[in-house]
């Protein structure tokens, strides 16, 4: 935002005050001052001329030849080409040396054979606006050979102040809310501002209707006998320096209200509105309203319009309707003050990305007392330019508003504490004083009143309070202390162990797994529920969910990586994607209502499907369930024992859903091929056909399961005899149930056990012909295991590899299974 250092003179006297003190003091007290500048720089070099003589040029029917007295004792000549030059004017003269905007430099010079000794300057070569169809006629009364912008009063500093800075802060998007703060840090007062009206006509007052809860207060004015006409230099200046291209006095008086008071307002031609009145309300369906700037906006049903006769005129708190500005002959005008709801204006703005100035003060919650000042400021300021202005009726003021105004205790000895400042309470209550507030009390205890231009967002408690001390009396004046501490060990933080787990997981999955993370928004699309057969589900609802469709929160983090599986295969063959993160389970909400948070890492893995004849294990499930195993060991816990899940998940191929346990511990991982039709739901059909395996790892049993016990384990005397064996059993039988067999019949001989192959008789192994094997029959599978057996004590032969194997056949004889033998 930019402040005028000319304009803030007028509301407090800073005789003394230099506009770098100005810009130091802000930062220091109040907001981040990001830059300095002087104000069109070149205008100080130019001077006041007074054109004595013109006469037509010999040589060019369009050029003037001037002789000016620019106060050198001596009269200037200067060839000009505007078609408004005449004699006895007051003009703004570049003389030779002058440079002026563009880097344009003034020289002596010959125009068609004629002498020019400097340039007689329009508005546009001095930067001050875009009039360029003839020279800047000066007042009368200015003093020839005087600097121009030392005799108009349009010399000037521009402040340039960082936006966040004042985001809490609505009154400082005003002239007069920062020369208050300029006021506090030097003990100054304000210069007085009349609020009054002056007096009003007897007609009956204009017709407004509130209908939209966006508008707490609506203020309309009638206003005649003003036109459109050009402003007065000293308004066109300041306008002009804050970075606001100068119209015509209606506007220009308009932009110099929000600029002054931090308060938007709007003039409407009333001879173009309805004599039924103004009506707040909210658009309808496909409504629709051509802008200001000339573009058709189509609006929704939460942007707020002015109508006018059911027409809209304005988009409430950010621009006005094409068809509603003041015409160049009208004299008859509306003026509009109002209190619009900031996130309505917001919202409408964000959507029809149509930030203005007016939305953008709209937004900070502006004070609703504030309306009825800017109105009577409004009318001051333009009956003061233009005495002829009349006020037909009354002013109107409908709405449902109150004055935000609160009253906050504050204990001085807590602002000694806070600040670490030894303030007396006398300063105390005259700092606050000067910024406002009201103050009552003395002693332990004040009561302070915010006033409401602070109290709508940002001083609402008493540390808020404290800081305004601070800021006035400065923190740079705050005496440096030692700091005096006990040392001791910070409180254990649970979450610490919780963290460092998950970095453990994230680490293992993205490195040696080299899967890929993805962060998704904890809510699911209805959609996708239905498609993963998981919409029948009870799910924690969404009040204001983020769009249409997605208004409730995801049970497990598994559905958020399906939904993006299709378009990563696309991408690629292999897709690897984990997520840690949170699911929601109402069914088991605590006594307050809310739901239980289930941590968990899951896990996507989708590739092409393998050839015909591939390796028994060369599929998404089985790798995946490698991964996993591999996680858990790398987090130093026991190896995880698998069995078949019996509970298992709507996405899940029940033929081939384990359950992973550590001991006696509650399951911590679940693991499941996709089930075919959810697989085709997704889109992975055709061209995108996917062998998907999916895993959930819970991060809170993994945080309760114990530690893997872990010691020194000597290097074996002895070397390990391999029995391969091949073991025929029924399909329900679990290859767990088989390498418990086998290690009992070992009798503490086996030291590892490595499944190596898996046939039915529909397949044939990887290397074999199929005629070489075996019929099993219906239902029987075949599974051939590497058996490694090793003793402490000896070398094992040949004898004991046989009484293994015979306890082998006793042992499977008891599960149903049998050793299969060439």
């Amino acid at each position: 935002m930019h402040i005028s250092y000319r304009w803030l003179g007028r509301h407090v006297d800073l005789t003394g005050i230099s506009p770098q003190k100005v810009a130091e003091d802000l930062t220091l007290s109040t907001a981040e001052v990001e830059g300095l500048t002087r104000f069109l720089p070149h205008l100080s070099k130019t001077v006041v001329g007074l054109v004595v003589e013109r006469d037509k040029h010999p040589d060019a029917d369009k050029l003037s030849v001037c002789k000016l007295d620019v106060g050198t004792g001596e009269l200037q000549q200067i060839v000009c080409g505007a078609p408004n030059v005449a004699a006895g004017q007051k003009v703004c003269v570049a003389l030779p040396g002058t440079e002026l905007p563009g880097d344009f430099k003034i020289k002596k010079s010959k125009i068609r054979g004629v002498e020019s000794n400097g340039m007689i300057c329009s508005e546009r070569e001095l930067g001050l606006g875009d009039e360029h169809s003839g020279i800047w006629v000066l007042p009368a009364t200015a003093q020839v050979g005087k600097g121009v912008a030392e005799e108009l009063g349009l010399d000037d500093w521009v402040i340039e102040i960082d936006n966040k800075s004042l985001t809490h802060r609505p009154d400082l998007w005003g002239h007069r809310g920062i020369a208050g703060e300029i006021a506090a840090m030097h003990g100054l007062k304000l210069k007085p501002l009349s609020f009054e009206l002056p007096a009003t006509g007897k007609a009956q007052p204009f017709p407004v209707r509130i209908e939209a809860s966006g508008c707490s207060r609506y203020i309309a004015l009638p206003i005649d006998g003003v036109a459109a006409v050009r402003s007065p230099d000293w308004l066109r200046a300041l306008l002009f320096a804050v970075g606001q291209r100068p119209i015509d006095l209606l506007v220009d008086v308009s932009n110099f209200v929000m600029l002054d008071l931090a308060q938007p307002n709007h003039v409407f031609d009333r001879t173009r509105l309805s004599s039924e009145g103004i009506v707040v309300r909210n658009a309808r369906a496909n409504e629709s309203m051509k802008t200001l700037d000339g573009l058709e906006r189509k609006l929704v049903a939460t942007d707020m319009l002015i109508t006018s006769g059911d027409k809209p005129v304005a988009l409430a708190g950010v621009m006005g309707d094409d068809g509603s500005q003041v015409e160049g002959a009208t004299r008859s005008l509306l003026l509009e003050v109002a209190a619009f709801a900031p996130a309505v204006v917001r919202r409408t703005s964000q959507r029809l990305a149509l930030r203005t100035d007016s939305s953008a003060r709209f937004e900070k919650s502006l004070d609703p007392t504030l309306p009825m000042k800017a109105a009577a400021h409004f009318v001051n300021t333009l009956k003061a330019l233009a005495p002829e202005l009349t006020l037909p009726s009354s002013i109107t003021d409908v709405g449902e508003w109150k004055d935000p105004s609160h009253t906050i205790p504050l204990r001085t000895a807590r602002v000694r504490s806070l600040l670490g400042a030894d303030i007396p309470d006398a300063k105390i209550a005259s700092i606050l004083t000067s910024l406002s507030f009201g103050v009552k009390g003395s002693g332990a205890t004040l009561e302070v009143t915010v006033p409401s231009a602070r109290a709508t967002k940002d001083v609402t408690i008493e540390q808020d309070l404290v800081e305004e001390v601070g800021r006035i009396h400065r923190y740079g004046n705050i005496a440096e202390q030692t700091l005096i501490a006990a040392i001791q060990p910070p409180p254990r933080d649970a979450r610490w162990k919780r963290r460092m787990l998950v970095r453990a997981v994230q680490d293992r999955l993205s490195g040696a797994a080299r899967f890929h993370e993805t962060l998704s928004y904890s809510f699911v699309g209805d959609e996708l529920l239905a498609k993963i057969g998981a919409d029948k589900l009870s799910h924690v609802a969404v009040v204001n969910p983020v769009a249409e469709g997605f208004s409730k929160m995801r049970r497990s983090v598994v559905p958020s990586l399906l939904a993006a599986l299709e378009t990563n295969r696309r991408q690629r063959e292999v897709v690897q994607l984990f997520e840690v993160g949170k699911g929601y389970l109402p069914e088991h909400a605590n006594e307050k209502g809310e739901p239980r948070e289930v941590h968990e890492c899951a896990l996507v893995l989708a590739a092409v499907p393998a050839k015909k004849g591939a390796r028994f294990d060369d599929n998404s499930f089985a790798r995946l369930r490698g991964i996993v195993d591999d996680l858990v060991a790398s987090l130093e816990l026991d190896r995880p024992q698998w069995k078949l899940d019996t509970t298992p998940e709507s996405w899940s191929h029940t033929k081939s859903a384990l359950v992973a346990t550590l001991g006696d511990s509650a399951p911590i991982a679940h693991l499941a091929a996709l089930d075919p039709r959810v697989r085709r739901n997704l889109g992975l059909t055709g061209e995108l056909e996917s062998d998907v395996a999916c895993a959930v790892i819970s991060i809170d049993a993994l945080l309760a399961a114990p530690p893997r016990t872990s010691g020194y384990k000597p290097v074996p005397k002895f070397p390990a005899v391999k029995v391969d064996v091949a073991l025929a059993t029924s399909e329900s039988t679990t290859s767990g149930q088989l390498v418990a067999a086998i290690e009992k019949s070992g009798k503490g001989l086996v030291s590892k056990v490595e499944l190596f192959d898996l046939y039915k008789d529909e397949e044939s192994g990887e290397g074999k012909n199929p005629s070489q094997r075996k019929k099993l029959g219906e239902g029987k599978k075949s599974l051939a295991y590497h058996v490694h057996l090793s003793s402490d004590q000896k070398t094992l032969g040949e004898a004991e590899v046989q009484k293994f194997l015979e306890r082998l056949e006793r042992e499977l004889k008891e599960l149903g299974a049998e050793l299969r033998k060439v």
